[in-house]
C-alpha cells in the first residue's frame, strides 16, 4: 500500500515536471516565431555546456540526490527548453530560406553542427534519466540524432577534402574537433538509451573518434606552425576543446566497458597535460588581450564560442570524478581538481551566463527595432 502511494505521488510529480517541460516550450516557440531569431551555429554548445555541468560536475559533486530532486529537475527542463528553442531556430532559419547563409556557406562554420549533435545526445541521455517512465522518447531522440550524426559526418568528410582542396589550414581551429565530441557523444547516447550494445558499434564509433582527433590535431598543429599568427587574435577559444574532445573520449571509454582501465588513465593523463598546456596559453593570451584591447574589451565581450571553454573543463572534471580512484597520482593534485574544480566551473558559467544575457537582451533590441521599420513600411498608413 505504502509503495503504491509513493509510486502515484512519484508519478504526479513526474507529471507536473512534464508539464511545465511543454509549457516552457510552447513559450520558447511564441517568442521565436513572433522575433524570428536566428542563432549561430555553435549555439547549441549553451546547452552541451549546461547538461555536462548538470549531469556531470553537479551530480558527481553534489550526488543522485541533487539530480534527481527539483534543482537538477528545473535545471535539466531549463536545458531541454533551450536545446528545443535552438532546433526550432534552425527550422525557422530554414523556412527563411536562410540556413544554408548562416550555418553551411562557411566552410569552417560547418563543423558547429557538432554541436547540435553533441547537445541532442546530451538531452536525449538527460529526458531518459529524468523522465525514465517516458524512455521511449529517448530512443526516438537517439534514432534521429544517429542520423545527424551520419549527415554531419559526411558534411565534415566532405569539408576535410575542401580545406585539403583549397588548402584552407589558415582558418582551422578547435571547432574541428567537434567531430569527435560528437561521435563520442553518440557513444553516451546509445550506451544510456539502449541496453547491451554491440561491441561492434561502440568499437567502431570509438576508433572513429579517435581518428577525427588525430586528424584534427594535425591540421591544427599544422595551421600554427605554418602560418604567422598573433596570440590575441589568431588563438580561438574553441582550441580547449583539444582537452574536452580527449575528456569525452575517456568517459565514452569507461561507460562502453571496452577499453582497461590503464588505457584510459593514460588518456586522463594526456588530457591533463594538453589541459596545462592550454590554459597556461589561455593565460598568457588574456594578459596580451587586456594590453592590446583594453580591460573591457578583452573580457567582457560575448562570443559563442566560449561556451567551449566552460564545457571542456566540465568534461575534464567529469572524467577527473569517475576514475579518481584509479589514478596513481598525487591526492593532492585529484583533491584540488574536485574539490576546487566544481567552483571553477559554476564561476566560468555564472560570468558566462551574465555575457550571453546581455548580448541577448541587445540582439532582442535590435530585432525589436528591425520588425518596428519592416511594420512600418508595409503599413499602408
Amino acid at each position: 500500500m505504502v509503495y503504491s502511494l509513493n509510486t502515484t505521488i512519484a508519478t504526479v510529480i513526474n507529471v507536473v515536471y512534464l508539464l511545465t517541460l511543454i509549457f516552457l516550450m510552447v513559450c520558447i516557440i511564441l517568442f521565436f516565431t513572433f522575433k524570428k531569431l536566428y542563432i549561430r551555429t555553435s549555439t547549441m554548445a549553451v546547452v552541451m555546456t549546461l547538461g555536462i555541468v548538470t549531469q556531470g560536475v553537479l551530480l558527481n559533486y553534489f550526488g543522485i540526490q541533487f539530480f534527481q530532486h527539483i534543482f537538477g529537475k528545473i535545471l535539466s527542463i531549463i536545458n531541454l527548453s533551450l536545446w528545443f528553442a535552438f532546433i526550432l531556430s534552425f527550422i525557422i532559419a530554414s523556412l527563411d530560406g536562410k540556413f544554408k547563409d548562416i550555418h553551411y556557406s562557411n566552410l569552417i562554420n560547418r563543423f558547429g553542427i557538432g554541436t547540435w549533435v553533441a547537445g541532442t545526445s546530451i538531452n536525449g541521455i538527460l529526458f531518459y534519466k529524468q523522465f525514465f517512465q517516458w524512455g521511449f522518447i529517448s530512443v526516438i531522440i537517439a534514432v534521429i540524432n544517429i542520423v545527424l550524426w551520419i549527415i554531419y559526418i559526411g558534411i565534415s568528410v566532405k569539408t576535410f577534402l575542401e580545406i585539403s582542396r583549397t588548402k584552407s589550414y589558415r582558418n582551422v581551429h578547435g571547432i574541428l574537433l567537434l567531430t569527435t565530441v560528437s561521435t563520442q557523444s553518440i557513444v553516451l547516447l546509445l550506451n544510456n538509451v539502449f541496453k547491451d550494445l554491440p561491441v561492434i558499434i561502440n568499437l567502431s564509433l570509438l576508433l572513429i573518434g579517435f581518428c577525427f582527433y588525430l586528424v584534427c590535431v594535425f591540421l591544427i598543429i599544422y595551421r600554427y606552425i605554418q602560418s604567422s599568427w598573433s596570440i590575441e587574435s589568431d588563438w580561438n577559444n574553441t582550441n580547449c576543446i583539444l582537452h574536452g574532445a580527449l575528456s569525452i573520449s575517456g568517459i565514452a571509454c569507461l561507460v562502453t566497458g571496452l577499453i582497461s582501465i590503464d588505457t584510459i588513465r593514460l588518456i586522463w593523463r594526456a588530457a591533463l597535460i594538453i589541459f596545462i598546456t592550454v590554459e597556461s596559453i589561455e593565460i598568457y593570451r588574456l594578459f596580451k588581450r587586456i594590453q592590446h584591447y583594453g580591460f573591457k574589451k578583452a573580457i567582457f565581450i560575448y562570443d559563442v564560442t566560449q561556451w567551449s571553454r566552460v564545457f571542456t573543463f566540465a568534461m575534464f572534471y567529469t572524467l577527473t570524478s569517475l576514475i579518481h580512484t584509479h589514478l596513481f597520482i598525487g591526492s593532492i593534485v585529484i583533491d584540488t581538481i574536485l574539490n576546487a574544480g566544481v567552483w571553477v566551473v559554476l564561476i566560468l558559467l555564472m560570468f558566462e551566463l551574465m555575457l550571453c544575457f546581455s548580448d541577448f537582451l541587445k540582439a532582442t533590441k535590435q530585432s525589436s527595432r528591425q520588425i518596428s521599420k519592416e511594420n512600418k513600411v508595409s503599413s499602408p498608413f
